[in-house]
């Protein structure tokens, strides 16, 4: 077993490398942009190695067939995520690929018969949801790959005791996600994880909590991505209320605002998210509380604090607007 862990790394490890060589020649790259929070050029499409180690654990471990919706499904999400990086691709497009990949995710769980039809078509529109929130949320150097794994120890910690996956799926991706972050958890990153990286991984999340959450038929443990959740949909709703096209890029998630009006170091701002949604899951694992209490709890919590935050800082941003607005050279 730790053999097989070991050919994973090397092998994803000189996948990287290789993979770095090949977006250098095509020029797969990301260049800043106004709403932009790194002012460098930089290799994209990193986190490509999210869908090649969940391919090669597949193979090395034996279990490509037992799992081949959810592998087809990872693979349609991130190849159309790849293309987008490259060149890009109309919404529509993306959300047709998107919700065919969830139907086979949840083909996979065992989730698609006559009865559960209601179920699955919010299932469905959800799931979508939070796998294009996990894209948004990627913004920063650091943040898409220590925030995963803050999502995915936790539901390590909840295989041992209630086994809902194969370990080596997990342990794989946390393998993914260490060489991910050795390129990419730095002042200057070496590469970004791009969309390839932030869907498959988010396709890759969703797939072990959703098992989760079907083995023990405990709805709360949505809150392992609760972190990410606030900011994403109060920040949706901040922007609906500004009459904003929601699907427009722009600077006003809290982690934003930090980085870039408050010039909080990226690292630390991304090493604050992961470890606050590590506590918060740990503490649903171990605390003896009521799930749901928990939940609404934390949630309250989180969303008390975001606004708070807006009302005191986003001023800076919309002076930045401003600023952009009468002098867009500047």
């Amino acid at each position: 077993m730790i053999m097989k862990y070991a050919i994973l790394f090397v092998i994803l490890l000189l996948a990287e490398l290789l993979y770095f060589k090949i977006a250098d020649k095509y020029n797969i790259i990301n260049k800043p942009e106004l709403r932009s929070s790194h002012t460098h050029i930089t290799i994209s499409g990193g986190g490509i190695i999210f869908l090649l180690g969940t391919w090669l654990w597949a193979l090395l471990f034996g279990v490509a067939l037992h799992y081949l919706w959810f592998l087809i499904g990872l693979t349609m999400v991130s190849l159309i995520s790849f293309i987008d990086d490259i060149h890009a691709v109309s919404t529509r497009v993306r959300l047709v690929v998107q919700f065919a990949a969830m139907l086979l995710m949840f083909h996979q769980w065992g989730i698609i018969n006559g009865s559960d039809w209601p179920f699955v078509i919010v299932a469905w529109i959800c799931c979508t949801g939070i796998i294009n929130a996990y894209n948004f949320m990627d913004g920063i150097n650091g943040i898409t790959g220590l925030y995963s794994l803050g999502v995915i120890v936790p539901l390590l910690l909840a295989n041992q005791h209630n086994p809902f996956v194969e370990d080596s799926l997990l342990w794989t991706t946390i393998i993914a996600l260490l060489i991910f972050c050795f390129f990419n958890c730095r002042p200057r990153a070496k590469c970004f994880a791009g969309d390839v990286g932030s869907v498959g991984m988010a396709f890759i999340v969703m797939f072990a909590l959703g098992l989760f959450i079907l083995k023990t038929h405990d709805l709360s443990y949505i809150i392992f991505l609760v972190v990410y959740g606030v900011d994403s949909i109060l920040t949706i709703v901040h922007r609906l209320l500004l009459h904003e096209n929601i699907f427009q890029p722009h600077r006003k998630h809290v982690y934003q605002l930090m980085t870039n009006e408050l010039r909080v170091p990226q690292l630390v701002v991304s090493a604050g998210y992961a470890l606050l949604q590590l506590l918060i899951s740990l503490g649903m694992l171990y605390l003896p509380i009521s799930h749901s209490l928990y939940a609404v709890v934390v949630i309250a919590i989180l969303s008390i604090f975001y606004v708070w935050f807006k009302k005191k800082y986003y001023h800076l941003h919309a002076e930045y607007l401003q600023r952009m607005t009468n002098n867009p050279t500047n």
